[in-house]
């Protein structure tokens, strides 16, 4: 059976999971007075650490398995792309990931959340 391209998720669904991963990574208590959206920023808003996007890369792909790289997609960014990152630029990698748009290797077929 051949991998076929998935319909983009819906970006608020997405959202809503990867806000729950920041409070899993950062602390319930620490977003009380954060509304995260889309143009959240990592590092200003939130005040993510290094350690933090390494917790964070863990729990995307407890949720999503290796079909969304998170360390891939920074590493090919540069330092600055990285310090400014969004919480949206992060989403519509996984929207685009999970409906197969994105770059994956030979063989790779989407996964599916169970």
């Amino acid at each position: 059976m051949s991998a076929q391209v998935s319909e983009r998720p819906d970006e608020a669904a997405v959202l809503a999971e990867v806000t729950r991963m920041i409070s899993d990574v950062v602390g319930e208590d620490y977003l009380l007075d954060i509304e995260v959206t889309m143009e959240t920023s990592f590092t200003d808003d939130l005040e993510i650490e290094s350690i933090e996007f390494v917790a964070l890369a863990e729990q995307l792909t407890a949720a999503y398995g290796e079909q969304v790289d998170f360390a891939g997609w920074l590493a090919d960014m540069e330092l600055d792309e990285i310090i400014t990152i969004a919480v949206g630029e992060l989403v519509d990698h996984i929207c685009d990931c999970l409906a197969g748009s994105a770059t994956s290797g030979p063989g790779d077929e989407p996964l599916r959340r169970q």
